[in-house]
């Protein structure tokens, strides 16, 4: 029997193992939805036809194209992005999606306010001035759009890591009045040591090593304004932010966005990092030791330490008000088209630099020309389904994700289908460029009951999953789907594996590595001689066929008991 199968297979072009493993699929996604009718399992066929015609050249192309110096490395308001938004509407109608907008159109538009600020800082240190020096010993940014802000002799405190978590029991702040002062904080979460074993955190408290929002530089941020603070003060350090000190130059330094009506939320008058090496030879002048507060802080009875000394930051800023626009398709779903999953993918990167000494465009080839070229893929591959999807599939080419995912807020706020009609998120940030991979990686792995169905699929395709290998470095809080999140829609995030087929162990580990020093958010993030992108392919192929059993499944993704996010989905299903 095996024999005869195996010719057959040598007969057709493929081998046994996809033979078993298009069998293995047609049986798992024909057992979804609302019966196994001949229809259905037409679909089923074409979805497999569909998804073995996604290539890496085809991918590449997307990537060549998207990530080229015409496109301007795709900042928010230029010309990069009209080519973006022009290139992408063209796909997408080429493919015979439909406009997706709320409107009714292909783009929906994002106002947003850019601020360009030239800063100057000092310390008062014993009645003495010290100046600070942009960009070795700080970055600062302010969101108020306005020639001159200032925020002068602000009393600086020491608030550990900012975190207030009452269902951790901690308390960071116990009720200290921090009106106009500027806190001093630590980056990611409280570091509490697991008392059974030294040599790893206590998964108790703030999931051990895997980072929660708390840790994230935009929630101390969050909390700074809402406890009315001056300004915000984060301690840069290289392990648990996730990234070098260059990222945050890179990133700060420009620039940046914000929504132009922030509604009720307040707004921090200034926003600054501290470089590690300026911020312990502070604490040194005032007689304290980094690491010994480090320690302290790691106390729930830790309280607000004064620190002695101010700060003033002075800001001359150059404003603008702009439309940048989410390009936004849809496959209207057959039979539930008032449901559905949005599939999103940020298009835009960080722009020029023009005072950058050679090359200045921010290309972007990885982050995130690879993930758009993903969601076009997926996009052609469902667009011909005869018959469409049961539920209609929303593709959000988002943006302004690096000015702090902009574009997805404001489409959550602002959906083509509410969001308690939403089934989940899929979001592509980065494929994998470097060869196929035995395992993938789910980010947030065990959040939601969609990891089973990765799982699934991953079986069938010979494949194991795994979680985060980094989780510290809080990457579930960094893209587009942590928005829909944030609203209660379940929301799925893949990254690539890390055990590559026929390389050495610990080559994945090493590119990711090498990428995060040298590439990640600098200009020469572009496409490179040894990309394989044969793995994304793979990890394309899989991803569709977990979204035909979220598109077509009579039970709705839903969060995992005592998740973060699973109470605000309950109010929003009531």
């Amino acid at each position: 029997m095996l024999r005869l199968a195996d010719d057959f297979a040598r007969v057709r072009g493929m081998s046994f193992r996809a033979i078993v493993i298009n069998a293995g699929l047609l049986m798992l996604l024909a057992g979804c939805g609302s019966g196994n009718s001949p229809t259905r399992q037409s679909s089923i066929t074409e979805l497999r036809s569909a998804t073995d015609s996604i290539s890496a050249e085809g991918l590449l192309e997307h990537v060549r194209v998207l990530s080229s110096d015409r496109f301007e490395g795709r900042g928010p308001g230029g010309a990069g992005e009209q080519l973006t938004v022009d290139y992408l509407v063209q796909e997408f109608r080429d493919y015979g999606l439909k406009p997706g907008a709320p409107d009714g159109g292909w783009t929906q538009e994002v106002p947003l306010v850019g601020i360009k600020s030239v800063s100057q800082a000092e310390l008062t240190l014993n009645g003495q001035k010290r100046p600070l020096t942009w960009p070795q010993d700080y970055v600062a940014w302010t969101g108020i759009a306005q020639p001159e802000s200032a925020v002068v002799d602000s009393p600086l405190i020491f608030v550990g890591y900012g975190v207030e978590a009452s269902e951790y029991g901690w308390d960071d702040f116990k009720d200290s009045d921090l009106s106009g002062r500027t806190l001093v904080m630590l980056v990611n979460d409280p570091q509490i040591p697991d008392p059974e074993d030294p040599s790893r955190l206590d998964p108790e408290f703030f999931k051990g090593k895997e980072m929660t929002y708390y840790g994230r530089w935009t929630y101390k941020l969050e909390i700074a304004a809402r406890k009315g603070a001056a300004s915000a003060i984060i301690v840069h350090e290289t392990g648990p932010a996730g990234y070098p000190y260059f990222v945050v130059v890179n990133s700060w330094g420009g620039e940046n966005f914000t929504l132009k009506s922030r509604g009720s939320e307040p707004e921090l008058p200034v926003a600054a990092w501290f470089s590690n090496g300026r911020a312990r030879s502070l604490f040194r002048e005032l007689g304290f030791d980094f690491d010994e507060l480090k320690q302290r802080a790691l106390q729930p009875e830790f309280v607000p330490i004064p620190l002695q000394a101010s700060v003033t930051f002075r800001m001359k800023s150059q404003f603008r008000e702009i439309t940048s626009r989410n390009v936004i398709a849809k496959i209207e779903g057959s039979q539930q088209p008032g449901e559905c999953v949005v599939v999103t993918a940020h298009w835009d990167h960080l722009g020029i630099n023009p005072e950058l000494d050679g090359d200045q465009i921010y290309n972007g080839a990885l982050d995130n020309a690879t993930g758009v070229s993903g969601m076009l893929a997926l996009a052609k591959s469902f667009a011909g389904l005869r018959p469409p999807p049961s539920r209609s599939l929303v593709f959000l080419a988002a943006a302004a994700e690096e000015q702090g995912l902009l574009g997805a807020k404001y489409y959550c706020e602002n959906p083509s289908l509410p969001m308690n009609r939403t089934l989940a998120n899929i979001n592509l940030d980065g494929l994998n460029q470097w060869g196929p991979t035995r395992d993938l990686v789910v980010i947030g792995y065990g959040a939601s009951t969609m990891d089973a169905l990765v799982e699934e699929m991953a079986e069938v395709h010979e494949r194991v999953v795994k979680g985060d290998p980094e989780p510290e470095k809080g990457f579930y809080y960094r893209s587009d789907h942590f928005q829909f999140a944030k609203k209660g829609v379940p929301a799925l995030f893949l990254d690539s594996g890390v055990e590559y087929v026929g390389l050495p162990e610990g080559f994945g580990a090493q590119k990711r590595q090498e990428y995060t020093n040298n590439d990640y958010h600098k200009v020469s993030d572009e496409i490179k001689e040894d990309w394989n992108l044969a793995g994304a392919v793979e990890d394309l192929r899989l991803l569709a066929d977990v979204m035909y059993r979220v598109v077509h499944d009579e039970t709705w993704p839903r969060w995992h008991p005592g998740n973060e996010f699973e109470a605000i989905r309950l109010q929003s299903l009531k």
